[in-house]
């Protein structure tokens, strides 16, 4: 039985962010005068643009109408709905990914790029009474000594497989509309799996909705704080003790 784990523990521990230690939930970092920065520009609906310590620009669900004012290196798109990808890629971008396999496979990145590393943990899809496998995917990028998720089209809890392959996480863009993707209870629930100290509100669509969702993460024990501008500079020292929801304008 060992023997044929071994393969599917050795990708596991390839795929998780870096820092991840047997205890999950602790890493070793230095905070010092020189600490790295990430940059999280919210554009709406579910595409951010994060930008590294050198420079490296992605977006994540690059849908071809929520882009940035530049061009990013490396677009992602976790799902193929209309909302979140497009085949029309503007010059410049470098890196492509999605998270399904057009061919039936399944979507395998493991990217870096200078200072950032991406790799993507594929999920599944509730469709019209069918189930799309592997049709979605986690995205997770390690730059500036953290861990960011970007759960995208998410339709189910996650299980021990999943948990072992994403890696200990900093900051997740979790999609809140409770209907499109997995319901705002067990969507919490996912919060509680990844224990990240930071977790973004995407995929909202009415302040009722996000009000429903702040009033059950309050009440499951997370603070809520808004942010006055839908741009945001994080290192290590800024992640809360207590995790929050951090609510981005522009939505």
């Amino acid at each position: 039985m060992l023997a044929l784990l071994a393969p599917l523990l050795a990708a596991q521990a390839q795929a998780a962010c870096t820092g991840v230690v047997a205890d999950r939930g602790a890493r070793v970092w230095h905070a010092a005068a020189g600490e790295k920065a990430a940059t999280l520009t919210y554009l709406g609906h579910a595409s951010f643009l994060i930008e590294s310590p050198e420079g490296v620009r992605i977006v994540t669900d690059y849908n071809g109408v929520h882009r940035a004012k530049v061009t990013p290196d490396i677009v992602t798109m976790n799902n193929a709905h209309s909302t979140h990808y497009t085949d029309i890629i503007e010059p410049g971008v470098k890196f492509v990914l999605r998270g399904w396999d057009p061919g039936g496979g399944v979507a395998n990145h493991n990217l870096q790029y200078r200072d950032v590393r991406v790799n993507n943990v594929p999920t599944n899809v509730r469709g019209f009474g069918e189930t799309r496998y592997n049709g979605n995917s986690i995205f997770v990028f390690d730059l500036a000594d953290l861990c960011i998720a970007h759960l995208g089209h998410l339709h189910h809890t996650l299980t021990e497989a999943h948990l072992a392959e994403i890696g200990t996480i900093d900051i997740v863009l979790v999609p809140v509309d409770g209907s499109f993707t997995l319901n705002q209870p067990e969507m919490i629930e996912v919060l509680k799996q990844l224990k990240a100290k930071i977790a973004i509100p995407i995929h909202v669509f009415t302040e009722e909705t996000l009000a429903r969702f702040l009033a059950r993460a309050e009440e499951r024990g997370f603070g809520v704080r808004h942010a006055p501008e839908p741009r945001i500079t994080v290192t290590r020292s800024d992640l809360p003790e207590r995790p929050e929801i951090l609510v981005l304008p522009g939505r």
